[in-house]
């Protein structure tokens, strides 16, 4: 079989979906690669690369899906409506495709006859791990958050000791304790902060502790917190508004606030009010990782930085692009162990019985499979036989 990666169609996508040092295993699985002229570029990847290792450059799209079965990209869906030309009944696509939020996307696919899979539906398990393409971009969102933060913070991150007297270090508190909220609080340490995490999971306070911050107790019943695939699961709007109220006393008392509490598929829960904002110190920063979800503070724009009251409100979209080289070798890393489920000795082979393979299955057949996706277009569960 042949797979192609495709240059990303989402403005702003920097990363590409497979890097050069991915072939040998690819190659080992019977496969050959051939890559958009200019895939990788962005992510500082030349063609000149993906040829030392074996791969084929094609000057197009169109070179590409006529000349391969399986489709790479990080973000397929993204983009007009155009980059669903070519695409055939033969064609297995695997990427980020938003399913739950957009389905509509996946029906696009279902509609062209075609196989996708959408990787951000992997089931949080250990076998899973390798491939967890939520994980890898959420270790880079952490990471760029705080470097974000430290740059329009108007002081030093660290406490130090100077001519001109003593330095405080800055106050972070990071709510939602995931990979992102991990790797802040773990970015923001290194850097000298005192920080404080919250999240609604009371077992993720032994992970915070160990990466030196300090677990904020609420004195509120989170109940069940998470599913069981092991996301965040939505609480109602009186746990959160209680949440908000016990949470503002914190805020107030903190530097910068790090906000990725974000549950997939749905909008995010508003944890900032405006007022919370206002309480802040002037010159402090939010830095909301949840604004593509409709964020986590009252005051966020998607793609924006909004000032109130001396207070930044930072809303930025894609971070994981914006470290596009170690995101792309991650993200490669994470398709490339996927793909040795689905692909035998050169061939497809989709074992529906492997739950890795059913729980990403989203299109085949010219059918939408997955229930929860039908569910968000509201289609009826039963599917035709066969499918």
């Amino acid at each position: 079989m042949i797979a192609a990666v495709l240059k990303e169609t989402l403005d702003g996508e920097r990363r590409v979906a497979i890097i050069p040092a991915a072939l040998p295993v690819l190659t080992k699985l019977g496969l050959e690669l051939v890559v958009e002229a200019g895939a990788g570029d962005a992510a500082g990847f030349p063609d000149a690369a993906f040829v030392e290792k074996g791969a084929r450059i094609v000057g197009s799209r169109a070179e590409a899906l006529k000349a391969a079965e399986i489709l790479l990209q990080v973000r397929p869906l993204r983009g007009p409506e155009a980059i669903f030309e070519g695409i055939a009944p033969r064609h297995v696509t695997v990427g980020f495709l938003d399913p739950l939020a957009s389905p509509q996307g996946v029906q696009a696919f279902a509609a062209r006859g075609a196989t996708a899979f959408a990787l951000e539906l992997l089931p949080r398990t250990t076998r899973a791990q390798a491939m967890d393409v939520l994980s890898s971009a959420a270790t880079v969102v952490g990471y760029k958050a705080v470097l974000l933060a430290a740059i329009t913070l108007p002081r030093m991150f660290p406490m130090m000791m100077t001519a001109g007297g003593t330095l405080t270090p800055a106050r972070v508190f990071v709510i939602g304790g995931g990979v992102a909220g991990l790797q802040a609080i773990a970015t923001a340490r290194r850097l000298g902060a005192v920080v404080q995490a919250y999240d609604v999971r009371p077992a993720v306070k032994e992970q915070v502790e160990s990466l030196g911050g300090k677990f904020v107790e609420l004195p509120i019943e989170a109940g069940d917190a998470q599913d069981a695939g092991g996301y965040a699961k939505a609480m109602d709007e009186s746990f959160y508004r209680r949440q908000r109220e016990m949470m503002a006393k914190v805020i107030a008392g903190c530097d910068v606030v790090i906000s990725t509490a974000a549950v997939p598929g749905m909008k995010a829960p508003v944890l900032i009010t405006a007022e919370m904002v206002d309480g802040m110190p002037p010159g402090s920063v939010i830095v909301d990782v949840a604004a593509e979800q409709g964020g986590n503070c009252e005051v966020t724009r998607a793609g924006e930085n909004v000032v109130r009251k001396g207070v930044t409100v930072m809303g930025p979209v894609n971070l994981a692009a914006s470290v596009p080289y170690h995101a792309s070798q991650m993200y490669a890393r994470n398709v490339s162990g996927f793909l040795a489920l689905i692909v035998k000795d050169g061939a497809l082979k989709v074992d529906t019985a492997d739950d890795i393979v059913r729980e990403t299955l989203v299109a085949r057949g010219g059918e939408v499979v997955h229930p929860k996706v039908r569910e968000a277009l509201g289609l009826p569960a039963a599917i035709a036989a066969g499918v």
